[in-house]
C-alpha cells in the first residue's frame, strides 16, 4: 500500500490542512483534517473521500465542527445519482468528481482522473461541497496544463483564476491567495 502525505498553510485567514492520499489495490482514498477560521470562529472538520481505480468518486464524508455547530455529511455518487445525508441532489448529472470546498485536497482527483499532457484543458463540472452550510451544488471548473507541473485554473462562479503548482503525485502545491504547501508531498 502506497501512502503520500502533505502539509498546507491557509493563505487567506489562519489555518492548516493535513493529508494523505492511501493506495487500497483497485481503489484510492483521501483523508485529513482542516482546521481553519471560518467567519470569525474556528473549524476543526475531518475528510475523506474514496475513489475507484479510475479516480471516480464513490462517496465522500466529512465531520467536525464550524464554532458551536456539529457537521456530519455524507455524500454518495452511485451510477450517476449524488446524494447528500440520502437525499438526493438532482442538478449535479455528469457530475464525476467531488470537491470539498475547504480543502484544496480534492483537486488532486480531478487532475488524476482527467490526466491532462501539456496542451491539453478540460471543463470540470464537480459536484462541489460548501460544507460549512451543508450544501452539495454544481460548480464548473476548468483546467490547462501549461507545463509538468503548472496547470491554469477557473472557477468564474467565484471569479477565480490562477496558475496551480502542482506535484508528480497531483497534490496542489500553491493555490494562489489560499493554500500553500507547508511540507512538501512526501511518500512511504
Amino acid at each position: 500500500m502506497q501512502t503520500h502525505t502533505i502539509l498546507w498553510r491557509r493563505v487567506d485567514n489562519p489555518g492548516h490542512d493535513a493529508c494523505r492520499l492511501l493506495e487500497l489495490g483497485d481503489a484510492w482514498r483521501l483523508e485529513g483534517t482542516a482546521v481553519f477560521r471560518q467567519e470569525g470562529v474556528p473549524a476543526c472538520l475531518t475528510y475523506n473521500v474514496d475513489c475507484d481505480a479510475n479516480w471516480r468518486t464513490r462517496e465522500g464524508v466529512v465531520h467536525g465542527w464550524v464554532g458551536a455547530n456539529p457537521l456530519d455529511l455524507r455524500i454518495t455518487r452511485v451510477e450517476g445519482m449524488w446524494t447528500l445525508n440520502r437525499q438526493v441532489v438532482p442538478q449535479l448529472d455528469g457530475c464525476v468528481d467531488l470537491d470539498i470546498g475547504f480543502t484544496p485536497a480534492t483537486n488532486l482527483i480531478q487532475l488524476r482522473r482527467v490526466a491532462l499532457q501539456v496542451g491539453d484543458a478540460v471543463e470540470v463540472p464537480v459536484a462541489w461541497l460548501d460544507a460549512t452550510v451543508g450544501i452539495l451544488d454544481r460548480l464548473q471548473q476548468r483546467y490547462e496544463r501549461r507545463s509538468e507541473e503548472l496547470y491554469w485554473y477557473e472557477a468564474p462562479r467565484f471569479d477565480y483564476f490562477a496558475l496551480l503548482q502542482v506535484s508528480a503525485i497531483g497534490f496542489v502545491e500553491k493555490y494562489p491567495k489560499l493554500w500553500e504547501a507547508e511540507l512538501p508531498p512526501t511518500s512511504a
